[in-house]
């Protein structure tokens, strides 16, 4: 997955459909067999659907019914009208999937912010919940870091000089080699930011998954990338954290990739997936 073409050609591919959120609605779409094992994918902060690009086709072809919304505040979904960070997003979430395949479990797979929404949902509603697969996901701790060099793309006119910008950024949080941030990764994730209606959210800086974990009785695994900005000076945390959820099974630390993991390192993020998602319950 190298160019808008193809990524186009995947949304096409999907079935799309609409839930209620507030006045407005979120967006879901899914590809694979109708009959097949569903997982969810759950995109990051200032992201939509298109964080998982080259991993969709992925999990589809291994049998997969994959189901991925655009988070309520996000892409082409509606913001919710009760709240304005992760903790209003599971609700919403939850009706609309009841909706769409009823009470049955599946796989919960969330990247950065999507995991902490992920893991307040199987909280709220353990039921919904087969497994859970956190990717990247903050509030592990409570810790300030330091600031990250970041520009605003706002304050400058569209075209060479905000694109500039975007990568930039993708280079300072999402990626952490030069040659990831390429004219799709730029594309994509100016596109995402561009369309964030929910950019005074906080949980995220905030250790609001060490209270959860110990509650989760789902199978839990880890994927991150081992050099992700938010944890390569204290990769030991990530286990430390993860390990308190009495069904904690695997974490994997993926080498030379950064926070968009599974952009990033897709062949060898796809396969340590397959992993997770095929690890015995027990």
């Amino acid at each position: 997955m190298d160019s808008m073409d193809e990524v186009e050609a995947l949304r096409r591919a999907a079935e799309r459909c609409e839930t209620p959120c507030g006045d407005g609605a979120v967006v879901w779409q899914r590809w694979g067999p109708n009959g097949g094992n569903p997982v969810l994918l759950l995109h990051g902060g200032s992201g939509s659907w298109t964080h998982w690009v080259r991993n969709i086709a992925a999990l589809a072809q291994a049998g997969h019914a994959v189901w991925v919304p655009d988070l309520p505040g996000f892409g082409d979904s509606a913001a919710p009208p009760d709240g304005h960070d992760a903790d209003a997003l599971p609700a919403w979430l939850e009706r609309g999937l009841s909706a769409l395949i009823g009470p049955q479990p599946l796989d919960l797979v969330g990247f950065s912010l999507g995991g902490l929404v992920a893991g307040l949902w199987a909280d709220a509603v353990p039921a919904r919940a087969a497994r859970v697969v956190l990717v990247g996901s903050p509030g592990l701790s409570a810790e300030l870091l330091p600031p990250l060099d970041l520009q605003r793309w706002d304050l400058l006119p569209v075209g060479a000089a905000s694109q500039a910008a975007h990568r930039h950024n993708l280079l300072q949080l999402m990626l952490a080699n030069e040659a990831s941030a390429t004219e799709l990764a730029v594309t994509l994730h100016a596109h995402n930011v561009e369309r964030d209606r929910l950019r005074r959210r906080r949980l995220m800086l905030t250790d609001a998954l060490v209270p959860i974990l110990p509650r989760l009785h789902c199978p839990v695994h880890g994927l991150w990338g081992a050099q992700d900005v938010l944890y390569r000076h204290r990769l030991p945390l990530i286990r430390q954290v993860l390990s308190s959820a009495p069904g904690f099974q695997s974490l994997e630390l993926l080498p030379d990739a950064g926070h968009w993991v599974q952009f990033e390192a897709a062949d060898a993020f796809n396969a340590a997936l397959a992993r997770a998602l095929s690890a015995p319950a027990g």
